[in-house]
This record gives C-alpha cells, structure tokens and sequence, in this order.
C-alpha cells in the first residue's frame, strides 16, 4: 500500500516542465494518455524505476519553471519515475533549495553567514525583506545575493556586493542585475591560476591555444599505469579538506574488478568562506573537463559526473559549455554529466553527494565500504574535487618528480587559499606549501588581526600569534589547526565574534543531515549552551564549558560523517584562543 497525498493533479506548467525533461509519457502507466494496450499490458517495471536518479533533476524542472514543488506535481513525477510519493518527498522536503509553499515568481537570497555578516548583510536582509542563506561562495565580493526568477526561461544571478536599496529594486521588480563577471586573482596567477584571465572560458580555440589538451595527449601516451605511477610519485593530496593520497585512491579504482567505474568530481563547495571551485569552474573551465578526462583515463572510468552546487549559476553554465565544445571536437570520450545540487552543505561529504545523485536524501554513508570499492550505484568511483583534478594537468606535464619537488616533505605542490573578511584585497590566492600564513595575509593586506578562521566553519581560530604557521598539512596539525578547504576569514578588533561564534552553531545545526543522532541531537545542544554561555542569560559558565566539550567529544567520536566530527572545532578553539567570554 502506498501513501497518496491530496494535492490534486499537476498543473499544466507542471506536467510540460516534466515532460519537457523526461520526454512525453508512453503510456497510461508512467501518466500519459490510456491506451487499449494499457488495460491489457502493464508498463515501467525495472525499466522505469532505474531512472529515480533523474529526481533532483526533475525537481528543478519543476521549480524553475512554476516556482515550487506542489504536491501534485510530485505526484506526477513520482508516477513518471516510479517513486513512492512517501519517499520522494522525504527527498524534496530535505534539500533547502526546494520549496513545498507556494512563492512569488522573484526570490532574493542574500548570504547572512560568516564574511557577509560582517559586511551589513543583516542590515540587507532586515531591510529588503530577503530570505536569509547560508553561504553563497561569494566571500570575496561580501555581502553577496542570488536571483532566481521562475518562468520559461527560468532565470538566476548572481549579485554582489547587494546593497539594501538594490534588493529592496530587485524584489519590487524594478531591476534586473547585470551578471557577475568572474572573479581574478588579486595577487595575479599562480601554477594553478596561470590561465585564469588569460584567455575566454568560452572559447576552446583560446584554451587549446595556451596549452590546452596537451596534458590529455601527454597522458594517452604514457598510459593509464604511466599516468597513475606520475600521481602517486607527485605524492598529491586531495585539496578537498580530508587530505588523503590521491594516487592510492586512482590505483584502487582502476585495479576494481567491478564495472562500470565512475568518476564524480566534487564542486559542491558549500564551506562557509570557501570560494576556490568557482573561480577555477567560471574561468577555466577546459582544465577541469581536462583534469576530468585524464583521471577517467587512468582509472578505467566509463561515465563521468561533475556534482556543482546550486548556488553557482555561472559555474555550471562555463562547465556544460566547456563538456559540449570538448566533446564536440573529439578532444574527450568520457561521457561527463553536470549534476546541480540542491542546497545541502552535507553533499560536499562524498557519499551523500552519491546519495544526491542517485535520486536520494543527502545522507552520508557508513564506511567501509569505501568508495573506490563501493560508490555511486553500488559500484567503484573515483571522487575528486575541483583543484585536485587541476593539479593533475601539470604532474602529467611535468612528471611526479618535479610536483613533488616544491613545497614540503609531507605537503606536496601549491594550494589554493580564498582570502575574505577584513583585508584590502580578498580573493584568491596561490601559495607554495609550507609558505607561512603572515606571507599570505600581507599579500591580502591585512591590518590589525583579531583572529583568523583557518579551514572555514569546520576549521580553528588562529590568534595574532600564530599566523607564522607555515600552511601545510604537518604545520597546522602542529598547532591543532587545519587547512580544510583552503578557506582564510580575517577579522579585525571590529568584529563581534560572538556573534561569529553563535552563526557557526546555527550553521551546523541547520546543515546537520539528521542521520545519526550524535550530530543531529549534539549540533543543536552545542547551538542551546553557546547561546547561554555568551548570551545574558544566567548559568554556571564552568559547567556549561564542560557539557559543551562532552558533546564535542561525542560528536567527533560517533558522528557517521566529518560534519559532526568537526562540527564543535571552531567553536572549540574560539572559546579557549579568543577568550570571548571574557569579552
């Protein structure tokens, strides 16, 4: 027995923004029009049910076309998918970017987290009546907002800075914002950043011109092995936040007895002050299909996803560009599908983003199996993130031995950093390995320093006296830091890191995918005590400091996935480095 809801039939701009992504329903049986055969024969079966991973996508047909995702709807796509409508509205009603109340055709949603904070976003918000976000990965342009009009065409963009009199036009409807144009390197272009700027991302001519497809070309001739024995030798780690070998990860996938193998390259970078995918997806685009093609190559991959956050428009346009043009002129054989995210921080953790894909809830997995062995649809994948998959362009070029010759010991190459907060020139930035974080903030022009948030809300606070830690992997564990995603939020004596503070709690809280019970119930005690701690409420301080250091204990010692395992560092090291309930 299945579960129906009462929402009545889909209307007509529904049942055409579904059709019009699936193709015009064959039968009675996935919706369509009966026919004599239907009373008689009984269509869909397996076949229809192996297409639930089109859900987020048919989800997004419907919502930009109408707006939001009505009941009827949801039924009509369940009936196209053959999904119980029970379980695809666990999924819609999980995901931030769908909403199941009716809304006006304009929606304005301005950041309200970390570094946008600080540049008046709230201010924004109160007075244009915008819906709050969490970060939108606009940090080097704060405070930052996202457009969405719904319609045929549906449209979006990007704006910032948002001022409170551009969002109050844009929401009466009196405006429209120019599109934002892509961000360049402050500091000018690094190894990694050296085509960014140089050349027009939606010209192949251009990229080919300056190099482009030489690495693919290069990497075809020495091999899969070759290419594998040059990645492994470079010893790179992945630039994602969890640092593991990215050749050990190639050599388990290609040697996977199992077929098909995928590839999902990672650009949900949602970590709040995080910004470095969008840069490189919006000005370099050919070097990620690139970077793509070579790990497929080396790893025996027959089908390619690139997994792009929702909140980044022109991204995803640059990349579905770039895939066609490559594609089109035979430069690469790997099938690669863009894939939009739907507004879950917790789909940047690799086995959720699986989940996403595959039509479901964002929910991490337990682990082992790991993905190189069990990944997407139950079979070996090979996960990598954006920057990641850049590097390997040049150790393919330039062979292993020379990557692994710059930077230090333990932290081969260069990384990327996204600079924000209170400098004169946020951004990003491209830095050796090893190179101390003071170099880094005098190239950003930072001033009086209160704290540094080093790795993003999953990071540490750094204080005056330790921005001489060299950025490596070994150097910030010294110290008990991170380099997470690369994120590096500056604020000066006029910051209220309180209120810092609290918005990290309120963002793991809200981000928790509710999975396990130590992060789902832990994230929302952290947000209780620290509102009581720092707020005016009275209570014992000591003992509210050692309940929040249990569940923190907890949380990194049972949480399924690295939300809840790092969902108290910040806050951690904010209450013992910064002294803020001192305060």
């Amino acid at each position: 027995m299945d579960i129906r809801t009462t929402g009545g039939p889909a209307t007509a701009d529904e049942t055409a923004a579904i059709d019009g992504f699936l193709g015009a329903p064959e039968s009675l049986w996935e919706g369509g029009v009966r026919r004599p055969a239907d009373d008689h024969v009984a269509y869909g079966g397996r076949a229809v049910r192996s297409q639930r991973h089109l859900l987020l996508p048919v989800l997004h047909a419907i919502q930009d076309r109408v707006g939001w995702v009505s009941r009827g709807a949801l039924e009509y796509a369940c009936r196209r998918l053959s999904i119980p409508p029970a379980e695809a509205y666990g999924v819609v009603s999980f995901y931030a970017r769908f909403a199941l109340q009716p809304r006006g055709p304009l929606t304005l949603r301005v950041c309200d987290d970390i570094v946008c904070a600080l540049f008046g976003a709230d201010e924004v918000c109160a007075a244009a009546g915008a819906e709050r976000s969490p970060c939108l990965g606009l940090c080097d342009h704060a405070p930052a907002a996202l457009v969405e009009r719904s319609g045929s065409p549906f449209e979006e963009v990007q704006v910032a800075p948002v001022t409170s009199e551009q969002a109050a036009d844009i929401l009466r409807g009196e405006t429209w914002p120019t599109p934002l144009s892509p961000t360049l390197p402050p500091g000018g272009g690094g190894r990694l950043l050296r085509r960014v700027g140089n050349y027009d991302p939606q010209r192949l001519d251009d990229y080919v011109r300056l190099g482009g497809f030489e690495a693919l070309r290069r990497g075809r001739e020495m091999g899969p092995e070759g290419v594998v024995r040059e990645v492994t030798e470079a010893r790179l780690l992945g630039r994602g936040g969890a640092a593991f070998p990215t050749g050990r990860k190639w050599e388990s996938v290609a040697k996977a007895a199992a077929r098909p193998h995928y590839l999902v390259c990672n650009a949900d970078e949602s970590e709040p002050g995080t910004f470095k995918d969008r840069v490189l997806m919006e000005a370099d685009p050919f070097a990620v299909v690139e970077g793509m093609a070579i790990a497929a190559f080396a790893t025996g991959c027959e089908k390619g996803y690139i997994y792009i956050r929702a909140e980044y428009p022109l991204a995803r346009e640059r990349i579905e560009s770039a895939v066609a043009l490559a594609r089109g002129a035979g430069l690469v054989d790997i099938d690669i599908e863009v894939r939009r995210g739907a507004g879950a921080y917790i789909c940047g953790e690799e086995t959720a983003l699986f989940n996403s894909i595959e039509g479901k809830r964002g929910e991490p997995r337990n682990k082992p199996p790991f993905p190189v062995e069990v990944g997407l649809f139950g079979k070996p994948t090979l996960p990598n993130n954006v920057e990641t998959l850049l590097n390997v362009l040049d150790i393919v070029l330039d062979g292993g031995a020379a990557f692994a010759s710059s930077g230090t010991k333990d932290s081969t190459g260069s990384r990327l950093f996204c600079v924000s907060g209170h400098v004169e020139r946020p951004g990003l930035y491209e830095v050796v390995m090893g190179t101390p974080l003071r170099e880094l903030l005098q190239q950003a022009g930072a001033g009086t320093i209160q704290a540094v948030l080093l790795g993003g809300a999953a990071g540490s606070f750094l204080t005056p006296d330790q921005v001489d830690v060299p950025l490596s992997f070994e150097g910030t564990r010294a110290i008990g830091a991170t380099l997470g995603s690369g994120a590096v939020v500056v604020f000066d004596e006029s910051a209220d890191m309180k209120h810092v503070l609290l918005r990290i709690a309120r963002f793991f809280r809200d981000e928790s995918c509710g999975q396990c019970v130590p992060c789902r119930v832990g994230t929302k005690r952290q947000e209780e005590i620290l509102e009581r701690m720092l707020g005016e409420r009275i209570g014992d301080a000591r003992a509210d400091a050692m309940l929040l250091s249990d569940i923190a204990q907890a949380m990194r010692d049972a949480s399924i996935c690295g939300l809840g395992q790092t969902a108290a560092n910040a806050i951690a090291s904010g209450l013992t480095q910064l002294k803020v309930l001192n305060g």
